[in-house]
């Protein structure tokens, strides 16, 4: 069976639902009382987890760090709405180094896709490395990229912010970046690939899905145009849900 490689920054994602009926009596806050919870893989490992439920031609699999990062957020069940987000296991961060077994990974990979939230585990020249040993690679990154690096990949996938931050003239090297513009679609060269509109409930990992269904149908037909279309399609079902899910 052939290979797709994630590489990046792993974290368990932590959701609580609960309800709230009061104030504190100890200072102006709710009282936030738990009733169910769910946890998912999150970032490298949503990645990883969406490229398996969309495809069964590949075995997909991770390579991350070792340290476990977490992200608990506390939800009101009614409404969705977010009281609170904790993030653990941030700090100290052990950097990625490209062993002999890492790279013969990266090269007999079919793809490999590289999910970076900049948490330490990636530095940019390890990034640029990656791009280039493998046959097809795929970038989701929040660094501020560089030359090198978008030479070094078949395509770069950026949200709104990241592509104004990474913004260029050059036609050559637009070919490889596609902008993710949350509910308006994603632009590619210049053109808006608009989204099917649903009711937003939640976009966690929304751009992890996109990233998965992008690579999945461009490694099936080569086409950009087809592979935007889908990824939109998969984005706007997972928006529509509670938490990270896969469509």
């Amino acid at each position: 069976m052939k290979k797709i490689l994630v590489i990046g920054d792993f974290c368990v994602d932590a959701f609580i639902y609960g309800k709230t009926e009061r104030l504190s009596p100890e200072a102006p806050v709710p009282v936030f009382i738990p009733t169910q919870s769910k946890i998912n893989d999150g970032m490298a490992g949503n990645v990883a987890t969406n490229l398996t439920a969309m495809s069964t031609e590949y075995h997909v699999e991770l390579y991350y760090q070792d340290q476990l990062i977490k992200k608990t957020r506390y939800i009101d069940q009614n409404t969705n709405h977010m009281f609170l987000r904790v993030d653990e296991g941030e700090d100290n961060i052990t950097p990625l180094v490209l062993t002999d077994d890492i790279v013969n990974r990266i090269q007999e990979a079919e793809a490999v896709v590289v999910s970076d939230y900049n948490k330490g585990y990636l530095d940019l020249e390890t990034i640029n490395q990656i791009g280039k040993l493998a046959k097809r690679s795929f970038l989701d990154t929040k660094k501020k990229i560089n030359s090198d690096t978008i030479e070094s990949y078949t395509f770069i996938k950026l949200n709104e912010e990241e592509f104004n931050k990474n913004m260029t003239d050059d036609p050559e090297k637009l070919k490889k970046i596609i902008a993710t513009l949350g509910s308006k679609g994603a632009q590619y060269m210049g053109k808006l690939y608009p989204v099917v509109a649903k009711e937003t409930i939640d976009v966690s990992g929304a751009g992890d899905t996109f990233l998965s269904a992008f690579v999945i149908k461009y490694l099936d037909t080569n086409d950009v145009e087809i592979a935007i279309t889908f990824a939109n399609k998969m984005s706007s079902i997972v928006v529509s849900k509670k938490g990270v899910v896969t469509p």
